[in-house]
């Protein structure tokens, strides 16, 4: 999933059902984080990964025409791209894992060497605010002309609440799950996730992987692995997912922050965990009048900027590949149909056991040539060299991949300037 692994028991204990199940506050950190999901968990039990006060959701604005990057392959690319170099595009469509320990040298090498332009910050931690601070300066800090073209980086973490909560300790509040979140008024919801929003936004967080708009409906929420396991879904029906989902996305951007609706097109309804499990598939949900779709679908109408896509396999939209690989999800399902325009967010592919059948490189450009934006890389710093000159190859030799490449650059860029 997009995010870290659960361990230790989840707050489920009890046997839950749609009509009645008890509200549990989960325990905050005996679990790894989901990295965009994150570290892997102990075998036995995994953990999930995957407004009027705004200010611009990322920081600066681009500025138009550094220096290129020396020995760099120089782009031609007209207009807003002009004098971008394709590496330095090709960083734009990474996020590399930064662990809240310290930003390691992977981590720090994929900045400064291969121009990616945006991080994800890992690894549960209760040492607060001022050490998270100095993590994500010691990354923005490498922002420069050669490196990602001045270009700010988006700077992300999972922050749902519950078992799912990287930032903890002095400064940060501990966040109920999301099944706990539910049982407020939208308007407090929206109010309490300001707060939390801002509390990121005052590390140098500029955007959190949540909220997650999956619906959970079936009968036993609990036999959800990577979703109502850990109780991170808002409702099982589609109006109160999406309520509560809304509520506090409009909080984390009245902070300033990007929010990211997850995981697309559901994860509610899948059994095994593609953090941990290979071959994970949606037997149930389609592609047109389906409410676990609806709640995605009405999230974009009130002006979703960022979605991030599932690993599963759908079989009765797509049974070739798992979502963020194919076309038929991303390009004709969530762009044609749905017609987002914002950026969509693959979920973890360096760790996830989902993907483990294709090599890093192959993960990169099946995800960007399916029309994502943004291929993460949150649990494994380690491949992302591979990922970045895999894509500036395939650039390089096919003018069709190289005009994607632009388009999800343009559409990266927008969202940093906050359009």
């Amino acid at each position: 999933m997009d995010d870290h692994f659960l361990t230790g028991p989840s707050p489920s204990a009890a046997r839950r059902t749609v009509g009645r199940r008890p509200v549990v506050l989960a325990g905050l950190f005996g679990v790894a984080a989901l990295a965009g999901c994150d570290a892997k968990s102990p075998a036995a039990d995994p953990q999930p990964t995957d407004d009027p006060a705004t200010t611009s959701p990322a920081a600066a604005p681009v500025e138009s025409s550094p220096a290129p990057d020396p020995g760099a392959t120089a782009s031609s690319s007209p207009g807003p791209l002009e004098g971008w170099t394709t590496e330095q595009k090709v960083g734009q469509l990474l996020m590399v894992g930064a662990e809240t320990s310290g930003a390691q040298k992977a981590a720090l090498d994929a900045v400064s060497a291969h121009h990616i332009g945006n991080v994800f910050i890992a690894k549960p931690t209760r040492s607060g605010a001022d050490a998270v601070r100095d993590v994500v300066a010691s990354l923005t800090g490498l922002v420069g002309p050669e490196t990602t073209h001045s270009t700010p980086m988006l700077v992300a973490t999972d922050q749902e609440g519950g078992q799912v909560q990287v930032l903890g300790g002095a400064g940060f509040s501990d966040i109920p799950s999301a099944s706990e979140q539910a049982a407020t008024s939208r308007d407090d919801l929206a109010a309490e996730a300001q707060t939390w929003g801002k509390e990121l936004a005052d590390v140098g967080i500029t955007m959190n992987l949540a909220p997650v708009a999956d619906l959970v409906d079936i009968s036993d929420p609990s036999s959800n692995g990577p979703i109502g396991k850990w109780e991170r879904e808002y409702g099982h029906d589609a109006a109160t997912a999406l309520d509560r989902a809304t509520a506090f996305a409009q909080g984390m951007e009245a902070a300033g922050l990007i929010a990211t609706y997850k995981h697309f097109p559901g994860l509610g309804r899948v059994t095994a965990n593609t953090d941990t499990a290979d071959g994970v598939t949606d037997d149930v949900t389609a592609r047109s009048d389906d409410p676990a779709v609806s709640v995605f679908a009405d999230a974009i109408a009130r002006g979703a900027k960022a979605v991030m896509v599932s690993s599963a396999i759908y079989s009765l939209i797509d049974s070739s590949a798992p979502a963020l690989f194919s076309p038929v999800i991303v390009t004709d399902m969530l762009r044609g149909d749905l017609g987002f325009t914002g950026v969509v967010i693959t979920d973890d592919v360096s760790a996830a056991a989902q993907v483990q059948d294709r090599t890093p490189a192959e993960r990169a450009v099946q995800a960007v040539r399916a029309g994502c934006d943004i291929v993460l890389a949150s649990a494994d710093a380690t491949i992302v060299a591979d990922m970045a000159q895999a894509l500036v190859a395939e650039a390089q030799g096919d003018p069709d991949f190289a005009k994607r490449v632009d388009d999800s650059v343009a559409r990266v860029l927008a969202l940093k300037n906050g359009s």
